[in-house]
Parts: C-alpha cells; structure tokens; sequence
C-alpha cells in the first residue's frame, strides 16, 4: 500500500500557515494575540471562534471545534488525515511521492484509478449527449424541463442521457482508448450470455434510453450512476442502478451529499429523502442542504457521513403509510447513532418533489418549518392511532415506542420522550420507566454473549439516572488514525493509543476524577512551557520529569502524552503545541487543543493604568511544584484509603503492625503535603 513518507508529512505541517489556511474560508480579525471570526461550523452572531497563530491551533468557544490546521480541513472538507494532508500539499506547492509500491499494490491502484478515469469519462459522455444530440434533447432534456429542472441544476449535478442503443457507450470508449474490462468492473458494460449462461464475448451497454443521474463521491469523483427510463411501455426497472464495483458501495454513499455538504454544516441541519428528483428538486428551489438514500434502506456508513457535518437530520416522508412503515428502523439507526431525528409528512400523493413544484420554494420551506416534529412523537402518535381500540396492539406499540426511546444516547432526551409517550398513552411515566430498564437490560444480556452493547443501551438504569452521553462526532468508513496508519504513521511514530492501553487491562481500575486533573494539570503546564526556565536553572521539562520519576500516571491519555513528549526531548526537540496539534491520533489532537487554548485575555489597557496581574509564567516554580505536590497527595491519599479498607479484613498480627504502621506513615506524608501546600491548619491554631 501506498505511504506518504513522514518527512514530507512534517514539511506539509512546516509550511501550512494556520491563519491563511482558515481564512480562506472565514474572514479573521486580530485581537489581542490571537484572530476571531464567527464559526464556520455553527451559526453565531458574536465571534467565539479564535486562531492563535504561535500555538498553530483554532478553537471555537461556542461549539467547541478545535485543532490544529490539518484538523481544520477535516472539519471544514469533511475528509480524512490523509486528504487533508493531500488538500494542503497541493495549496502550499508539495509534492507528494508516495513509497514505492509492491506490484500488487501499484496493479490494485491502477485499477481503481482507471475505474475512476472511465466513470469520469462516462458521465461527461452521457452529459453531452443530453445536451448536444438530437435524441438526448427531445427526449431526455425534455423530460427534465417538464420536471422543473433548469439548466443550471443540470449543470450542478451533471445530468446526462444514454442513447436508446445497444453499445453506443462501448463504441465510443473503445475509440477513445478504453478497455473493456473496465467498463465491466464499473457495470457500465454488461456481458451477453448464451441459454446455457456462458459467456459468448459479446457486450451491451448496461444503461439505454435513460436519464443519467451520476453519483459522487465526497470528493466528487463520480463513481456510479443511477439511471430513469423513458419508455412508456418499458418492462424494465423505472430506476436502474450501477452494481457494487471496487469504487462504489451503495451502502457508504448519498445522492448530493457532494454537492449538499457545505449547506449542511451552515444550516446545521440535513433534509433526508428517498429520490433523486427530491434532492435535484429542493436543491433548486434553495434548500441546498439536501441528500437522498437513493431508494435503499439507511444504513450506518450513511449516518456517519451525515454526522460529519451535523447532527440533525429531518427526514422528508411522503403519505405513504407503508414506506413510512418501512423506514422506522432505519431512523432508530440514526438515533442509535446519536443525531436529532426530527420528521416532515407529506400531504397524501406527494413527495418533496411533487410538492415543491406544486405550491412554490417559499411556500414549501414555511411547510418544512411548520410541519416539523422530533421522531419519537410523530412515531408515538403514529402507533398509537394504528392501536387506538386494541389492547394488545396498544401495549406492543408501547414497547415498540420504548425501543426507539433507548436507542437515543441523551439520558435529559430520554426522560422527555418517556414523559411524552406516558401523556400521549395515558400510562403512568413510572410503568414505562420500569418497561423501559426491561428492554435496556434485555438487550444488554443478548449483547453479552455477542456483539457488545451500544452506549445507550449498557445498563438497566432509570431514564432519568446518568447515562453515557455520545462521544466523538461520527468518523470517516475508516478512522484518522486507522488511515494515518496505512500512510506510514504507525506506532513508532505516534505512539500507542489510550484506548489501545485501556483495551489491553479492561479489568484496570477507573482513574477518579480528582486524579485525572492532577495528572492534566502537569500534563498542561509541560505542554505549554517546556522549554521555559526555572529558578534552578532548570527548564520546565526537565524538573517536571525528574519530580515524576517514581510517580505512575494512570489516566492512558495523560501517560501517552508524557511518552510523546519524552520523545520529543529524547531527540532532541521540545515538546511543542505545534507539533502535537498536528498528530495523528485524533485523541491527541483533541487533548492539545483543550490545554492550549484561552478563551479570555488580559487587555494591554491594564499595563497602560498601572493594574498588574500575576501571569502564571511568572510564576511557573510555584505552578510546577503546586501540580507535583497535589498529584502525590492525591496518590498518598488513594494508598491511605486502600490500606484503611484492608483494615476491615481478618489480618493476622504481621500482616496488622504492617499495615497500621504503612497508614502511620501515609498519615504523616499526608499531613506534609497539606503544609506544604497550604491545605492543612496546624493543630492549635
């Protein structure tokens, strides 16, 4: 497989300027040391999002975006390490040579390149034939015009026409240099077979006669196509797919998300719909922020692309009882997957297409703001009209109800739709909370003997108690880090994860929260003043480590940070906030920004009115030895209290002195720590 070579990884970062790569999407301006804007991420009136230009990173205080310039393409571009990196490499003039590929390697790649390259082709082929032929224009423009459709939406979507002919398409590729077999592995050419199946060397055009909708990818190179006939009397499918080839997985993809996914992020909202003529549609009468499932049940890779750039999601239905029906489970997927579900219908025999076009674009978005309701009410109120004077029907409506309820990680979510389905049933809240910690404890069992358990669902617990809250927002098919991997960034280079490391003891005992931020805090001020001199003449680095000599560091993100910079000091670099931001563990990533960021600064108008403020690195030998010493109080006191509950177990005399004299002695450390941190009164004060 293909690398990129960790020098040129290091000189993309080298030469990627923070301030240029954001403002080219956001207008920056400077106050104080670091330059502000509205968030490009969320909607806002008052600037929260900063970029420090000397620490290389941006955080938004509203939405809490933040990392360094490579974490920001991926924010903004929605791609992964790799295509970030790539994006940057080509605004700052680098060029990428990838190491050298085995045979295999450079064959799989060249392979799906051309598969690429031919699908490219194909899509302008068929776009020119609808426009510039005579067939292409009275019937397949034609069709699109009575749709509603202008020429610049055609144009957006690069709408096309396959001629009403056996092998127009291979004919033609073949004389522009194509081979076949290409043509076969992306279905755009099919093999004709005899009666008894085999294979007679001849080949057809797969699509004839049809309204070409090309299908891309996030990045937009088109991988597939979906295909309308136009034959009255046609007994083929009305809507014709490309097949499952190396370059396109109907599973991972969403018609116009391509085209959608800016709008997306700014309205923080995406419209779900079935067709393409929804989303082409919509798209034209304003609502950019529109994708398709192309007529397939949802899936999770299709959530996750969504959940790249928002979390919300308002699924468009047309009245059609049964494909309403249909869909349920693939919205508890969304909820499962942790994003707002909300739902528009549709007034009997319409869909958003039809719709649109029969009372206008601004009559339509009123209706999509009016009509709006969050899923679990509009599924309540649907299985419940469906139950309405059957007993039994009312009580496995219930429970269906209480299915979706717990797929929805948000304990605070969880309660209001338990309170909203006990007033739309007329059942008591506490019944269904007990129906509820059924279901959850129910499927918590079966995924203990299989497939572990979602987050919503871990434990039988009141819907009002604690739970689990979502974690990061939804990754790329493959992960940062997993595709970091694959380009040469392996554990030599990055270290292992925290997760690794929690993974490999699932039996370690929980880090408390009070020795998490001991260990943060001298994680943080190492971070930020490594290189910065102490009284001893000492730098901040080299006191911090040589007082953490025999001190362990349990929390597995913090430990890692550690061994990340002992590295760095190893060959001889600083650990520095540009360098981490950069990583390629998301983790760290995260981590790094949340320790360097600032959301207030002092005003130079103090100094100007004689106002002094102490600056933590003015202070920085009282700051490194106030982390040590709480950290070691704090484990002093973990050991004191683990020897004082070994004291309510039979012990035999040995094992007794041993320990009462082991708690004396932890008493003491404990009481010296307290003085010298100012904690402890002395006694008789």
């Amino acid at each position: 497989m293909a690398r990129i070579p960790k020098e040129t990884v290091d000189q993309i970062i080298h030469l990627a300027d923070i301030v240029e790569v954001v403002g080219d999407f956001v207008t920056l301006k400077r106050k104080g040391q670091n330059m502000w804007a509205c968030c490009p991420f969320h909607h806002e009136k008052s600037p929260s999002f900063s970029v420090a230009p000397a620490k290389g990173l941006y955080k938004c205080f509203g939405c809490g975006k933040a990392g360094g310039v490579i974490q920001f393409i991926m924010d903004i571009e929605g791609t992964s390490y790799v295509e970030a990196l790539k994006y940057l490499a080509k605004k700052y003039g680098v060029e990428i040579q990838e190491e050298e590929k085995t045979p295999e390697e450079q064959l799989i790649q060249n392979d799906k390149d051309s598969q690429y390259i031919v699908s490219n082709w194909a899509k302008d082929h068929y776009h020119k034939l609808l426009t510039d032929t005579d067939e292409g224009q009275s019937i397949g423009l034609s069709y699109l015009r009575q749709r509603g459709l202008n020429q610049q939406t055609i144009k957006t979507f690069e709408l096309g026409y396959s001629l009403d002919q056996w092998d127009d398409l291979l004919k033609s590729a073949e004389k522009a240099g194509f081979e076949r077999k290409y043509l076969e592995k992306t279905g755009l050419a099919i093999e004709r077979k005899d009666d008894q199946g085999k294979d007679t060397g001849r080949r057809y055009d797969r699509f004839r006669g049809r309204v070409m909708f090309p299908i891309h990818n996030i990045s937009g190179r088109v991988i597939g196509f979906g295909a309308r006939t136009l034959k009255a009397n046609d007994k083929s499918a009305k809507y014709l797919n490309s097949p499952e080839s190396d370059i396109y997985h109907k599973s991972d993809v969403l018609y116009g998300l391509y085209q959608a996914r800016q709008a997306i992020r700014n309205e923080e909202v995406c419209y779900l719909v079935e067709g393409y003529l929804d989303v082409l549609s919509l798209h034209q009468g304003g609502i950019r922020n529109v994708v398709a499932s192309s007529g397939t049940s949802l899936t999770e890779s299709q959530i996750r692309l969504i959940g790249r750039y928002t979390d919300n999601v308002t699924v468009l239905y047309d009245g059609d009882a049964a494909g309403i029906r249909a869909s349920l489970r693939g919205i508890d997927l969304i909820l499962e997957g942790g994003l707002n579900v909300r739902v528009v219908l549709f007034p009997d025999g319409d869909d958003p297409d039809s719709y649109i076009r029969k009372v206008g674009d601004q009559r339509f978005k009123e209706y999509l703001d009016s009509s709006s309701q969050d899923f679990i009410s509009f599924k309540t109120n649907l299985v419940a009209k469906e139950a309405a004077h059957d007993p039994v029907k009312k009580a496995e409506a219930i429970r269906e109800v209480l299915q979706s309820i717990a797929k929805v990680p948000d304990p605070i979510k969880r309660q209001v739709f338990l309170q909203q389905t006990s007033g739309t049933f007329g059942i008591d809240e506490q019944v269904l909370i007990t129906e509820y910690n059924k279901l959850v404890k129910n499927s918590s069992g079966k995924a203990a003997g299989g497939t572990p358990p979602s987050s919503s669902n871990t434990a039988a617990r009141p819907a009002s108690s604690p739970a689990p809250t979502r974690g990061p927002q939804f990754q790329p098919e493959l992960s940062p880090e997993d595709e970091a991997a694959m380009y040469g960034a392996t554990e030599e280079l990055f270290g292992p994860s925290a997760a690794d490391a929690t993974a490999a003891d699932p039996d370690a005992e929980p880090v408390p929260d009070v020795l998490q931020a001991c260990e943060r805090e001298v994680v943080r001020l190492l971070l930020l003043y490594a290189a910065q001199p102490l009284a001893e003449d000492i730098s901040v680095a080299q006191y911090l480590f040589s007082q953490l000599d025999e001190t362990p560091i349990r929390t597995p993100i913090y430990a890692d940070m550690l061994h990340l910079c002992r590295q760095e000091m190893e060959q001889g670099r600083w650990p520095e906030v540009r360098t981490f931001i950069q990583h390629g563990r998301g983790d760290i990533r995260s981590l790094v920004s949340d320790l360097a960021t600032e959301k207030y600064e002092l005003s130079p108008n103090w100094s100007t009115h004689q106002i002094y403020v102490p600056r933590e690195l003015d202070q920085l030998q009282q700051a490194c030895d106030n982390a040590i010493l709480r950290l070691n109080k704090v484990n002093v006191q973990r050991e004191l209290s683990a020897r004082l509950d070994s004291l309510r177990e039979p012990l035999d005399e040995e094992t007794l002195m041993e320990t009462l004299h082991a708690v004396k002695l932890l008493k003491q450390m404990d009481d010296q720590l307290g003085n010298m941190l100012g904690t402890v009164i002395p006694r008789g004060a």
